[in-house]
């Protein structure tokens, strides 16, 4: 008898632990009533569960939301399962996920009135295999953020497609632990930003067609700031020539087409294994934030990027910044690849062992008006090897795509 009962307590404290041995599949079909028959099966879900859509397009009227952990909505495949909110009566979100180990994947979201999937306070997320879209193309009323991960610890985003949106298509914020791979981002303003985050790999990724095609930003008034060791790397960055279509006030406004890679009042960032190609401001500019700002604690300046073996195809020959086209004819014609504000001079920590020319604008404050700048031929010489650590995800969210 006190076998039978040892083993009925270890039978027990098993099912408390694995909450996976009572997981099913929930599955929910395109068709008449999917608002409500979606969202009900995403309240319903419990840690483990699979809500499965079905194949065709959901026409949905209003956002939907998920705050159950452990769950994965899962599609028939991105052009497969279609989550369309052409019709939604809302500005908020297509999906907004709350709670933590969730993965997304398999599934289209389409012309969302606002942001198309975001995650908030959700650690160990995953989003793979997704596709978002605007299908109207590039256009100041898009949402905002194509995928939009804030807040959160852990974060996977893997093998996406965003176009069209009118900030980024691919953003990551006050976030730790972040690895954005194998996507591709084109026609959004901001193709793949990192902002006021911790740690963060951006590798193999194509951004084309956007106006700035990787921006790692660091910006005030925030919970999070000080954002730091960001690598950029194995990526294709070009032909990033859309007109800016952000409405006005929004900071990526400011982006000019043409942009490669921007990093902006942010510390320890990597940039090396890149092809650049048909970006006509720059390859790559370093600035500090240029706005005022009331926050005592924020660092406006970019302090230690290292700049290496990438590869440089034709850049700055349509220069959109102020005082582009007199720079470009000041240099035979282009602007050179690396723009660097000059803002911290050889204590900035700016270093590149790329085969091109680096253009400082010898700006003494990061706030300075342009049209006093200085500027000249930098010499970059220093350090430029990649030295940051690799980012890991936990092993569960790797398996959760294999």
């Amino acid at each position: 008898m006190k076998r039978k009962i040892a083993h009925m307590v270890t039978f027990g404290a098993l099912l408390a632990l694995s909450p996976h041995l009572s997981a099913k599949d929930i599955n929910v079909a395109a068709g008449q009533g999917a608002q409500e028959r979606l969202q009900e099966a995403l309240i319903l879900a419990e840690p483990g569960d699979v809500v499965m859509l079905g194949e065709g397009r959901f026409d949905l009227t209003d956002g939907l939301s998920l705050d159950v952990a452990k769950v994965t909505v899962k599609g028939a495949g991105p052009d497969k399962s279609v989550l369309h909110f052409g019709g939604q009566l809302s500005a908020g979100e297509g999906l907004l996920v709350t709670s933590d180990s969730v993965v997304l994947r398999d599934f289209a979201v389409e012309d969302s009135k606002g942001d198309a999937i975001k995650s908030k306070g959700a650690d160990n997320i995953v989003y793979y295999n997704l596709r978002v879209e605007w299908t109207g193309g590039p256009k100041e009323s898009n949402g905002a953020y194509g995928i939009y991960p804030v807040e959160s610890e852990n974060v996977l985003i893997d093998s996406v497609l965003v176009i069209g949106a009118s900030d980024a298509g691919i953003y990551v914020g006050q976030s730790r632990n972040i690895i954005v791979r194998n996507s591709i981002a084109r026609f959004n303003v901001a193709g793949i930003e990192i902002e006021n985050s911790f740690n963060a790999d951006v590798h193999d990724n194509v951004a084309t067609k956007n106006t700035g095609g990787v921006l790692v930003f660091d910006l005030p008034n925030l919970p999070q700031q000080g954002g730091h060791n960001v690598r950029i790397f194995d990526n294709i960055i070009a032909e990033n020539d859309t007109p800016n279509f952000a409405p006005k006030g929004n900071i990526v406004a400011s982006v000019p087409s043409g942009t490669g890679v921007m990093v902006m009042a942010n510390r320890e960032i990597e940039v090396f294994d890149n092809v650049f190609d048909g970006n006509g401001s720059s390859n790559i500019m370093i600035i500090g934030y240029r706005q005022p700002y009331d926050d005592p604690k924020y660092q406006p300046n970019v302090r230690n990027v290292r700049i290496s073996d990438n590869v440089h195809g034709k850049a700055g020959f349509a220069p959109q910044f102020s005082g582009g086209e007199m720079l470009a004819a000041a240099f035979g014609g282009s602007v050179p690849p690396i723009v660097w504000d000059g803002v911290g001079g050889a204590t900035a920590g700016i270093a590149s062992s790329d085969a091109v020319p680096a253009l400082s604008l010898g700006l003494e404050r990061s706030d300075q008006p342009l049209n006093t700048a200085q500027p000249t031929l930098a010499n970059l010489a220093g350090d430029a090897a990649p030295r940051l650590p690799k980012i890991v995800m936990p092993e569960a969210m790797e398996a959760a795509i294999r």
